[in-house]
This record gives structure tokens, C-alpha cells and sequence, in this order.
């Protein structure tokens, strides 16, 4: 099986080929892994650090660097889509142009995430268009921020054969999980979640019983027991009556996030892209693949400790728990979703796929997130209980900021631009709005 990974030279590609060497020599594994990067500094690097995963591990899957976008394309039978455009170097001004008008800058957040969108869609839709063309079998895994746009806009090219994944969904259960005394790996545990991508909720766990949540969200020292308790404190959450995604802590606790990240030495993606930098340009002087690889690894723990470290200085400044920090994710998640296609292993994942008649509220080709069936034919949604209103208008509002962006990608129109801008929860107004698109997209 060949995999196929675009953004190739991306800080994070070692994590998905950790999970590809522990599944490697089982039946239908990947044999084959293409790297794919515009920069081709940062793809020598990544292939040194997986040069060193790799010594000692039997059949490992062999590495190819292709250069060429088609070259690399054909033949894959999945293709994981990990690119940033613009670099970390474009984040830093998504962030930046926002707060300078007094307005919270998040990557995939608020008007920050909308900037981002804007520059990606047009690229991950010439992707999709070379993917259909090259490579129509394929199954492309998207986690291109932000990936509930990105995949929606890819879908309008490749259909159900393009589905996103996040791992901050199957984080918030496993955490909750084992908050309540369940077991998440086990048969009879199975959860209701609902949402899109960074806006979605957990309203419920079983364990082969009753519903664990209500007594979860009742007991202030269980939810104090890991990080979304923590991040949203007992009371809110009580009120609230589920248990929502780490994003939501943006648009719940808006002025206090406002305020960390603004009182913050630097934002998060400044601290990325020196961060990142660094790593590169002293692994590319390194010769030996192992001191790429143990720099790497000890770049990847401090990245790792220091993520959403604004949101938990906004809420005590706790340190995040060791469980958290292996990096381990959305590489797991990619890796049961290919084996589930690849071998028609029947699993249950929560992803980015095509509404269909899941929640009435939006459109059969709107991406929602939300557990799926995943086999050979693909990823389809299970039956969840309707979205509150609350979640249910929360979701239309920025079901309609992701496809303004699209139409501005796909259009040029200005004016759909500043609408995804101004309709967001996040921008209190479409003046402010508009100087931000000013300002990040002049003329």
C-alpha cells in the first residue's frame, strides 16, 4: 500500500510514520511512503529523522522524495493532505493582523482561521482537481487546517473519497473516558458527539450501562482530573451539560483568551515558526540521522507541553498531563481510518465527512464532525441526537463563515470575503472586519 503525504516536510510527518512502523509487516500495510514538500530543505530533514525511526525495524515502509506534485500522486492509494501554505511565516500574520485590532488571532479560530482558509482553499482545491485526475481511486485524509473547510471544498471535487480527521475529538473522549472510570478501548463503550471541526460537543458516554456523563460533569475533582474539566471549570460545564472541544474555550471564555494571548511574549505561531526554524536549520547541518532525530524528538516534546499554554494561563497556568504529551493523535487516527478502508477492518472514528441526513439543521453536503462507520466503502456517519439549539446555531453561523471563504477562494469576490470575516462569532464588527481584509489581503 502506498501513502502519499503532501506537506512531506512538515514538522509533524514523523509522528504518522511512528504509526506506520509499529503497524509495519501486518497484512496490507504500507509499504511504500512519498514525501511531497515545495521546500525541499525541509524534506531532506524529515527523510533524515525517518531514516532514523526506521534502522533496526523490520519491513519498514521504504521512503521516496518526489519533487513533483504528479509524480508523486500516482499510484498512491491513499493520499494524506498536511500542507501549509505559507509557511509558518503566514500564521504569524494571520495571528498578528487581527489582535492589532483588538480581535482574538487563532489559526483555525476566528478571523485568523478565516485568513488561513482563504490562502489554502485555492491550493487544496488544485490538489483535489490533480487527485481526481492522477490518482481517482485514491482516498485522500485531510488534516489541513482549517479542516472542516478544507475538506468541504476538497469534497466538491473528490466527493466521499476525501474525509478529514482532527485529534482533538478523540482526545476529549478518551480523556473523559477514563475520567469517568470507563474503559475507551472497550467493546461496550461507545459516545454521542456532534459539531464541525473545533466547534463540537460530547452530550454522552456508555460503558455498557447508564449514561456516564451527567455523574461526570456532577463531580468538580473528576473534572478537574484533565484538561477540557479543567480548561472549562465545573460550573460552566454543569450549566452547560456537556462537555465541549478545546476550541470552544475561544468563543466561551473570549475576553479572558483575548487577554493571555495578547499579554503573551509571543503568539503561538511566532513561537512556531522560531521554534520550527530553529529545528531546521540546525538539523540540516546535522550529517547524522540520529542527532536529527533526538533534536527533533526534543522539539517535539516542548511544542507539545506549550500547546494552548495561553488558554491554560487564561485558566491557572496547570501543565498539561504526561498522558498528553507523546504527540500521539490525528497520526493514530489517520492509520485506523487506512486500515479500516485498506483491510475492511469495521471501526468507529469521529470524523469530518458529509452531513447527509445526520443533523437536520444543515444540508446533505455540509462537513460535519461526528462518529462514523469506517470500512472498505469508506467513512459513513452514525446517528447522533440532534444538536441543541445552542450547538445547532453555533454551527450554522460558522457553517456559513466556512462557506463564504470557499466562495471567496473559488471566486476572487471580495465581498464574500469580508462576509466569512464579519459573520464570525469572533469578529465583533464588520467594520473591524474589514480592516482586517485590508490590511492581510491589500487591494
Amino acid at each position: 500500500m502506498r501513502l502519499v503525504i503532501l506537506g512531506g516536510g512538515g514538522f509533524r510527518v514523523p509522528l504518522v510514520y511512528r504509526a506506520l512502523l509499529a503497524d509495519a509487516g501486518a497484512p496490507g500495510a504500507c509499504d511504500e511512503l512519498v514525501l511531497h514538500d515545495t521546500d525541499p530543505v525541509r524534506l531532506r530533514v524529515v527523510a533524515s529523522v525517518l531514516a532514523a525511526q526506521a534502522a533496526g525495524v523490520p519491513g519498514a515502509p521504504a521512503v521516496r522524495l518526489a519533487h513533483d506534485l504528479d509524480d508523486a500522486l500516482r499510484g498512491a492509494d491513499f493520499v494524506f493532505s498536511a500542507i501549509r501554505v505559507g509557511g509558518t511565516a503566514g500564521r504569524v500574520g494571520d495571528e498578528r493582523v487581527p489582535l492589532a485590532e483588538g480581535v482574538l488571532g487563532q489559526e483555525t479560530v476566528g478571523a485568523g482561521g478565516v485568513l488561513y482558509g482563504l490562502r489554502t482553499l485555492p491550493v487544496a482545491v488544485a490538489i483535489a482537481e490533480r487527485v481526481k485526475a492522477l490518482a481517482p481511486d485514491a482516498w485522500v485524509i485531510n488534516f489541513t487546517n482549517p479542516a472542516g473547510m478544507v475538506t468541504e471544498a476538497m469534497a466538491r471535487v473528490l466527493g466521499e473519497r476525501v474525509i478529514g480527521i482532527c485529534d482533538s475529538p478523540v482526545g476529549l473522549v478518551r480523556r473523559a473516558a477514563r475520567a469517568a472510570g470507563a474503559d475507551p478501548d472497550s467493546p461496550a463503550f461507545r459516545y454521542d458527539y456532534v459539531g464541525l471541526n473545533h466547534l463540537g460537543w460530547l452530550r454522552g458516554m456508555w460503558d455498557g450501562g447508564p449514561d456516564l456523563l451527567p455523574g461526570l460533569l456532577a463531580d468538580p475533582d473528576a473534572l478537574d482530573s484533565f484538561e477540557e474539566g479543567k480548561l472549562f471549570g465545573a460550573p460552566w460545564l454543569a450549566a452547560l451539560g456537556s462537555l465541549p472541544n478545546e476550541y470552544l474555550h475561544y468563543y466561551y471564555f473570549e475576553r479572558e483568551a483575548l487577554a493571555a494571548v495578547r499579554s503573551a511574549a509571543a503568539t503561538r505561531g511566532e513561537f512556531l515558526d522560531r521554534q520550527q526554524g530553529g529545528f531546521f536549520a540546525s538539523a540540516a547541518a546535522s550529517e547524522r540521522p540520529g542527532e536529527a532525530y533526538a533534536l527533533w524528538d526534543r522539539t517535539r516534546l516542548e511544542r507539545e507541553e506549550t500547546y494552548m499554554a495561553e488558554n491554560r494561563a487564561a485558566t491557572g497556568g496547570w501543565q498539561r498531563d504526561p498522558h498528553d504529551l507523546d504527540g500521539g493523535g490525528y497520526d493514530r487516527v489517520a492509520l485506523a481510518l487506512m486500515r479500516a478502508i485498506a483491510r475492511d477492518e469495521r471501526t468507529t472514528l469521529i470524523l469530518n465527512v458529509p452531513n447527509g441526513t445526520t443533523v437536520a439543521a444543515l444540508d446533505a453536503e455540509a462537513i460535519i464532525e461526528v462518529p462514523c462507520e469506517v470500512g472498505s466503502f469508506g467513512a459513513r456517519p452514525l446517528p447522533v441526537a440532534a444538536p441543541t439549539e445552542h450547538q445547532a446555531g453555533l454551527m450554522l453561523t460558522l457553517k456559513a463563515v466556512e462557506r463564504s471563504a470557499i466562495e471567496a477562494a473559488a471566486s476572487g469576490s471580495r465581498a464574500a470575503a469580508l462576509r466569512a470575516l464579519a459573520l464570525h462569532p469572533l469578529v465583533d464588527s464588520a467594520a473591524v472586519a474589514g480592516r482586517i481584509l485590508d490590511a492581510a489581503l491589500p487591494g
